[in-house]
């Protein structure tokens, strides 16, 4: 092809691109994503063994969109050329393919225009009128920086058994595995053989909390340093995490404690206390495990669902409803129940456009999911927890697994895939529609209906 002609693809391509609107952008990245990821893993050196097409595009979408359900087993299936390829996907999927199409139009078109700033304000649930390239550097900043140092502490622990050159890829894996909220794991058992091992816990689920708490956040912290100078979001978010995480743990801990196929069979109270409390955290942004899931009481299986319902924060790396939703729902609940106009928390009301956006994406997260759990019941003969389990897991981009995945017919894994992409994409789709709405032409007179 001609330079000339090759120039003006290009620039016909690029005039395409920034012609679309955020939610087609998002949409069209992911599926792109899924699809390079599909061609690279069904590449001969990408595995041990043969991959169809259906493994090698379940496996992509799964890691592009950090979500960690698996129909072969990642350690021993893939290659290391295979693993690099798992570690790219996440990585794109992780920090957004929003934000890294934001860096090709700033360095293509020297600065980022009205719409393209309006698009990354969006994608980290940056709504106030500040510099949002320097919230996207800190993102960036920060994602290195724990990324090396989840890589480094990992590797106190797996480099004396494994050796330096397993054990460093094994740290790192498993490192952006987590900060990523990915939830894939080398060992088919994930984390179970460190379920009271401290160093594993703490460092694995800091790396998730840290990756799924939301990128605002998380500047607003370093930057202000003071509680009372923190934004409305950021104390929803380190509060609401804190009560969340707390007591999710001493409802597993309650609920499980006579299990003897989880918390019943570890040796000591210490190792009950990890494992509870990172089965707790894990459910919101992760998918690691260090009990086994499927043996898991109903009860404790479907609280887990709620958690993996909710999930992390905006902006983040986790997916779910995202808490900040959830905290506003209750709050409106809350405020109707007190018959008050506006639900206030921090000395702060909650707007009415929040409010409602919040209620259609929980409206419309509840449809895509139970649409799903309703096409699984038809397309599998399985359990209905575990179908249930796996739909809310697949929706929420969390990747826990009560051992059905690869069990899944071609429909079923179909139908998952979909889920993982609208897990994904769905939240912050609703939530650029709804942000860029325009105003109705025609007013129309109020009428009466009954509810409740």
């Amino acid at each position: 092809m001609r330079p000339s002609s090759l120039s003006q693809w290009f620039q016909l391509a690029k005039k395409r691109f920034l012609s679309l609107t955020p939610p087609q952008a998002l949409i069209l990245s992911y599926a792109g994503l899924a699809i390079l990821g599909t061609l690279l893993l069904k590449l001969p050196g990408a595995s041990h063994q043969p991959t169809s097409w259906l493994q090698a595009l379940f496996t992509a979408v799964s890691a592009s969109t950090v979500t960690g359900l698996a129909v072969v087993d990642i350690g021993t299936h893939f290659t290391l050329f295979g693993h690099w390829i798992l570690l790219f996907l996440m990585q794109c999927g992780g920090l957004g393919l929003m934000t890294f199409g934001i860096i090709v139009i700033h360095l293509t078109r020297g600065q980022l225009g009205v719409k393209q700033r309006a698009a990354l304000r969006e994608t980290f649930s940056h709504t106030g009128q500040g510099d949002v390239w320097r919230v996207l550097l800190w993102a960036i900043g920060f994602t290195a920086i724990m990324e090396l140092l989840g890589t480094l502490l990992l590797a106190l622990q797996w480099v004396p058994e494994m050796g330096w050159g397993k054990g460093l890829f094994y740290s790192f894996f498993h490192t952006l595995s987590a900060f990523n909220s990915a939830g894939f794991a080398l060992a088919a058992d994930s984390l179970t053989t460190y379920a009271g091992n401290p160093l594993v816990n703490i460092v694995i689920s800091l790396l998730f909390i840290s990756g799924g708490i939301g990128f605002v956040v998380i500047a607003d912290i370093i930057e202000k340093r003071r509680f009372r100078q923190f934004a409305l979001h950021t104390k929803l978010m380190l509060v609401g995490t804190l009560i969340i995480n707390v007591v999710a743990m001493i409802v597993i801990l309650a609920l499980e404690y006579g299990n003897p196929a989880t918390l019943a069979a570890l040796p000591d109270w210490s190792a009950k206390l990890w494992a509870a409390w990172f089965q707790a955290v894990t459910p919101r942004s992760a998918g690691f495990n260090t009990l086994d899931t499927g043996a898991l009481f109903p009860s404790t299986a479907f609280f887990i669902m709620g958690l993996m319902f909710i999930g992390g924060g905006s902006g983040s790396t986790a997916g779910g409803i995202k808490l900040g939703t959830f905290i506003v729902a209750l709050l409106a609940t809350w405020a109707f129940l007190r018959q008050q106009e506006r639900p206030t928390i921090f000395g702060r009301s909650i707007q009415l456009d929040t409010i409602r956006k919040s209620l259609a994406i929980i409206v419309i997260s509840l449809l895509c999911v139970n649409i799903g759990i309703f096409l699984l019941t038809i397309t599998e003969n399985g359990n209905f927890l575990d179908l249930a389990f796996e739909a809310v897991s697949g929706a929420a981009t969390v990747g826990l697994s009560r051992g059905i995945t690869a069990d899944l017919s071609t429909p079923g894994q179909c139908i998952i895939i979909v889920l993982m992409l609208i897990g994904r994409a769905g939240p912050l789709t609703i939530a650029f529609t709804l942000s860029h709405a325009r105003g109705e032409s025609i007013q129309y007179s109020a009428g009466h209906v009954n509810i409740g």
